[in-house]
């Protein structure tokens, strides 16, 4: 008990350190992600595979991120809260990811209600949001950035084709609960669920040897 009773205050005392002084942790900006997506779409119009290209070029080719990017590009699927879609990881650490996530079919879903705020940048097509309450869909097209504040949920829907540069920031290990969820009880896809958490494992390790939290 003596045991478990200090690896607690530990986790707690470090829980609270990060909890204050999370800023000092981003590496990424928001207003450069929003303005980097314009330029990509400005770039290259309806060709989303160049648009993205554009996007991973320019982050790999910063000095500052260069380190912390993910030198693959590993597709795999996503089931969240209802939703299916095709994700590849960019950065992932302990407070912060950057992914591309869409479909080219369209999905549904639950937004999740997260430990981090959520950055949802549209690169094509639309994304639709719903709050209770409300009579009318909020409405996310190519250059919008859809802001999901750190513990809100929305119910959302990607109609059509629509692909997204996703920036996270706050506190992400709480989210893969979330991410796994589907898998566990509802698709049992169990080769998705693997490469889901190794590649999410394996940027997270690399960027904390880097001193990345």
């Amino acid at each position: 008990m003596k045991v478990v009773a200090i690896i607690g205050a530990v986790l707690a005392a470090l829980y609270y350190v990060i909890e204050k002084n999370l800023d000092s942790f981003y590496i990424f900006e928001t207003d450069h992600l929003h303005d980097l997506a314009k330029r990509a779409i400005a770039t290259h119009g309806n060709d989303t595979r160049a648009i993205v290209n554009y996007i991973k070029t320019e982050l790999s080719a910063t000095t500052k991120l260069s380190s912390y990017m993910s030198t693959g590009e590993e597709w795999f699927f996503n089931n969240a809260g209802g939703a299916m879609g095709g994700m590849t990881i960019l950065h992932a650490s302990i407070t912060e990811y950057l992914i591309i996530f869409g479909t080219a079919v369209g999905t549904e879903g639950h937004t999740g209600r997260h430990t981090a705020d959520d950055y949802f940048h549209i690169l094509s097509g639309e994304q639709w949001a719903y709050v209770p309450g409300e009579y009318e869909a909020e409405v996310y097209r190519p250059g919008d950035v859809h802001h999901l504040h750190r513990g809100d949920v929305k119910q959302y829907r990607m109609p059509d084709n629509c692909f997204a540069l996703e920036y996270a920031r706050g506190w992400i290990p709480p989210m893969m609960f979330f991410g796994l969820a589907d898998g566990i009880f509802s698709t049992l896809d169990i080769p998705t669920m693997w490469t889901t958490s190794y590649v999410t494992g394996r940027e997270m390790i690399g960027n904390l040897l880097l001193g990345k939290f």
